[in-house]
């Protein structure tokens, strides 16, 4: 296993972005609510109000709020799965929300294990990815991710270029935009290459969440298995 890396992170403007348009689609901020003034906004999240403004200009591009003049900015509604992290599916237990992030553990081209479901034309080998993942900066999960070799390039994914939002890797560097994906929710025992850091022992029984994603030509090309801790986060799905 090669040494855990630390992925780029988000631009400041987009995980501010993120992190609302995940309270709005997950009723957290409900249509018609007035958001808090843009300067004690900017002043709680630690950034200047230029930063803060860039942010709700690209809520107002996604349709999830509306900015009156002289009077301030309105949620209008998060029915849609949109943002960076639509299709991340933990959140917070009890609270909800949560910024999530991630590092990367390790990525390398290897044998596909037993079990994987088909992702694609490469039936011996794919790209395998692990990470840590957090929830606010609090450990909640870890995940093993494999790419079918057809999306790989070595120059577009690797331990350097891979950021927080894989999926936005994806888009970025390769040009494969996930369009769904379908989740099975179960419980595991957690695999023997966990990280001290998740605070649970390998083998503990914790939720398990199975996914195979399409692309934006409907084949499948990725499948993934994350280990959760229940007792920190939980799996959460709006139907509109």
């Amino acid at each position: 296993m090669t040494e855990p890396t630390t992925t780029g992170a988000l631009p400041t403007y987009l995980r501010i972005a993120e992190a609302l348009t995940i309270d709005i689609g997950g009723g957290r901020l409900s249509p018609g609510e007035k958001l808090p003034p843009e300067r004690t906004m900017a002043a709680e999240r630690g950034v200047a109000v230029a930063t803060l403004r860039k942010a709700l200009k690209l809520l107002v591009e996604r349709g999830l709020i509306e900015r009156r003049q002289g009077s301030g900015n309105y949620v209008l509604g998060g029915g849609k799965n949109i943002g960076t992290y639509a299709l991340f599916r933990l959140e917070l237990k009890d609270i909800g929300g949560g910024l999530p992030t991630a590092r990367l553990l390790d990525i390398k081209k290897t044998a596909k294990p037993e079990g994987l479901p088909n992702i694609g034309r490469t039936f011996d080998t794919g790209i395998r990815m692990r990470r840590l993942r957090f929830l606010a900066d609090w450990p909640v999960a870890v995940e093993e991710i494999w790419l079918d070799l057809r999306w790989h390039d070595d120059n577009g994914l690797n331990a350097r270029t891979v950021s927080e939002s894989l999926y936005r890797t994806y888009a970025e560097r390769l040009h494969l935009h996930i369009q769904h994906a379908e989740d099975v929710i179960s419980a595991a025992p957690l695999p023997d290459w966990t990280p001290p850091e998740l605070g649970l022992a390998p083998g503990t029984q914790v939720g398990f969440i199975e996914r195979r994603a399409y692309d934006q030509h409907g084949l499948p090309c990725e499948a993934s298995w994350t280990w959760f801790d229940p007792a920190r986060a939980q799996y959460f799905s709006k139907v509109p």
